[in-house]
């Protein structure tokens, strides 16, 4: 049996407030497989977005270890977290967090053209990851000219364009209507499949939960079944 991709252990995480000390993470563990999908649920407030954003080394938590395929992301130095970020991992976001001043085809470009790809190859990779995502013509729209799920197939364009062997999914349909967010689920799932994606998906939503190859709840700072 093959090694896990993301292997978090002793994780601890806690924000300091004036009302003193809030514990969030506690000591908790969590292995995701190659290749799997798996939902992270739990009451608001639990923090659930905190833990993906520790996985994802966008925060630091307070103790433990991370291990991005055997690699540990927390003894690396900040430019090579940027690096690991922008090259291994694809973010989705509840807000689609969209330039707005730039085209969709500009948007997706981005990453690509941060790690220094040249023009002409960013713009047809991200040309064909539109197409492919259904949105051909409309890589020319800036965002305000895109529906919500227009919108959030674009965000999910530019998290793979990288071709990431991981992507981390926050509440990615809290802001759509049910049948946009069906929509949004079934691509998410087909990107899993047929890419090998592994994903980890932070979600409200019974359904994409159920969607998933495990389903996990946070509450007191640990990671429990269903």
């Amino acid at each position: 049996m093959s090694a896990p991709l993301i292997a978090a252990s002793q994780l601890v995480k806690s924000y300091r407030t004036d009302a003193g000390e809030i514990p969030v993470l506690r000591e908790l563990a969590l292995e995701v497989a190659r290749g799997e999908m798996i939902a992270i649920t739990g009451a608001s407030g639990v923090g659930k977005s905190t833990l993906l954003h520790v996985l994802g080394a966008l925060d630091r938590p307070d103790s433990g270890s991370i291990l991005f395929d055997g690699e540990e992301l927390l003894s690396l130095p900040e430019d090579r977290l940027r690096e690991f970020r922008n090259r291994s991992l694809g973010f989705v976001f509840q807000f689609h967090h969209l330039l707005p001043e730039f085209t969709a085809l500009e948007n997706v470009m981005m990453p690509l053209l941060i790690a220094r790809v040249n023009e002409t190859e960013s713009e047809r990779r991200a040309s064909e990851l539109l197409a492919e995502l259904g949105l051909a013509d409309r890589g020319r729209h800036r965002p305000g000219m895109l529906s919500g799920g227009e919108q959030q197939r674009v965000a999910v364009a530019r998290a793979l364009v990288q071709s990431p062997r991981a992507l981390l999914a926050d509440e990615p349909s809290g802001n759509l209507d049910v049948d946009t967010g069906e929509r949004l689920h079934e691509l998410l799932r087909r990107v899993n499949r047929e890419r090998g994606l592994t994903v980890v998906v932070v979600t409200h939503n019974e359904r994409l939960a159920n969607a998933c190859d495990r389903r996990l709840r946070l509450e007191g700072g640990q990671l429990l079944p269903g």
